[in-house]
């Protein structure tokens, strides 16, 4: 008898063993579907837009403006290893053509695609009728930096945080394309970051994010036009005609 109970306890013990086998082989093949598994996630992000796109413009036609140079005055990627290509100007004036036309008190005279746009009208059997501007507006990004800042509680033990942070300024000016004057002048500055924190090996580490130089950029630009926009509806801006 006393041998048949420790034949039953063996057996009983053996077939706890395979059911936890069982259950481990089951946790660990989950495991592997989903590290195996692809997510895909999406949602749109609404631009941001100058706050004169709000409100109603006083006069009732639009005043015509083209876009002239706009140049990287600042030190940020001017070095002695920059390849000369000028990508932060090119994008401010992306930005720029944008917000000025949203703005509701400009119409905005598109130079760039001068060409593809006579090619276009050639394929109608017509001719084009090229309006002249009477502002030429020009601006540049008199500065630019990027830092990061960081602190440490207990010498980092109970944790740290970093704070990546871009800031920007630029002018427009506003000239008169009759007579080379500077009618008006306006700038802008914004300032973007992005921190994260870490406690006891817990939290956010993020890398550089490159992102923060378009979004200051707009934030500077947005704020210049909204100036300039202040200027137009006090009567400030002189318009040839």
């Amino acid at each position: 008898m006393g041998q048949t109970r420790l034949c039953d306890t063996s057996r009983t013990y053996s077939g706890e063993i395979m059911n936890l086998t069982k259950i481990a082989l089951v946790f660990v093949a989950s495991i592997a579907a989903a590290a195996c598994s692809t997510t895909e996630q999406s949602r749109a992000i609404e631009a941001p837009k100058v706050a004169a796109a709000s409100t109603t413009a006083p006069q009732t036609v639009r005043v015509p403006v083209a876009l002239g140079r706009f140049d990287n005055r600042s030190n940020f990627a001017r070095g002695v290893f920059s390849d000369g290509i000028d990508r932060l100007g090119g994008q401010s004036r992306t930005i720029l053509l944008s917000h000025l036309q949203q703005s509701n008190r400009f119409n905005v005279l598109d130079r760039d695609n001068f060409e593809e746009g006579r090619q276009e009208a050639q394929l109608r059997g017509t001719s084009q009728a090229i309006r002249g501007a009477d502002l030429l507006v020009t601006g540049a990004v008199s500065e630019f930096g990027r830092k990061e800042v960081g602190d440490r509680a207990l010498f980092g033990i109970l944790g740290r945080g970093k704070s990546q942070v871009a800031y920007a300024k630029v002018t427009l000016n506003v000239i008169n394309p009759l007579t080379s004057e500077v009618v008006y002048s306006v700038a802008g500055a914004g300032e973007y970051s992005l921190s994260e924190r870490e406690v006891l090996g817990f939290g956010s580490n993020a890398g550089y994010d490159a992102t923060l130089n378009g979004k200051v950029l707009d934030l500077a630009i947005r704020q210049a036009v909204d100036n300039l926009v202040v200027g137009v509806d006090r009567g400030l801006v002189k318009v040839s005609r």
